[in-house]
């Protein structure tokens, strides 16, 4: 049976897949990994950065002995599974990832960045917070700068570009939803063209949260990409 490693995305948890669990694990091992800072895991002391969690998904792969594994990445973690394919491909078989946000630029950076402001949260949107709260513990107020950084820092130098993705030769499914407020189709179709191996779909009357994705129309697209049946 192959292996599918589920990756949440920023500010997410890997508890956002238990309504997939049941039904993949028919076809495949799961597993499923926290990135540092989050479900109450610590803080790296030197901060995070997309390079700490391709480093991440390498040695979790490294540490499972896992090879020819299949990935599926929600948001940021679509963005750290492709990073880990253009630097180590030789553990993956295939990557799918679902509102994963390829058009950084500082401008946009700032942008998202500002939206994380913890006091602002907690004032304006208190069910987010109590969210925010239950799933990462107290230091959910320290993540939000931290990944607000991390954000940052791919405006300034983003490593998945144009003449970057070229290089990923292995299958890949690029796939946001038409209503995501933060990841466009124009960039998901940019992305897509400069895959070599990529497929592209779009995902109707889909917002960006893995909760709002309805679970029946991911699995089907899911069985499609990976022949499973």
């Amino acid at each position: 049976m192959k292996n599918l490693l589920l990756l949440h995305g920023a500010l997410g948890h890997r508890d956002i897949f238990k309504p997939y669990e049941k039904k993949l694990s028919e076809y495949f091992n799961i597993h499923t990994l926290l990135f540092s800072g989050h479900g109450k895991t610590e803080l790296p002391e030197n901060g995070i950065s997309i390079e700490k969690y391709t480093e991440e998904v390498r040695d979790y792969l490294e540490k499972e002995n896992l090879e020819e594994v299949c990935i599926f990445g929600h948001s940021m973690g679509g963005y750290a599974a492709l990073c880990c394919a253009l630097r180590y491909p030789e553990r993956i078989h295939s990557i799918m990832t679902l509102g994963t946000k390829f058009d950084w630029t500082e401008e946009q950076a700032l942008k998202e960045s500002k939206m994380l402001d913890p006091e602002a949260i907690l004032l304006k949107v208190p069910q987010y917070a109590e969210q925010l709260e239950n799933q990462h513990g107290a230091q959910w107020k320290q993540l939000l700068p931290a990944i607000a950084e991390m954000m940052v820092s791919l405006g300034k130098n983003p490593p998945l570009n144009e003449s970057s993705l070229w290089a990923i030769a292995i299958p890949v499914q690029i796939m946001t939803g038409d209503k995501d407020n933060m990841v466009s189709i124009e960039e998901s179709l940019a992305a897509y063209r400069s895959i070599p191996n990529a497929k592209l779909a779009i995902l109707p009357d889909t917002k960006h949260p893995m909760e709002k994705v309805r679970p029946n129309l991911l699995f089907d697209l899911m069985k499609d990409f990976w022949n499973l049946s």
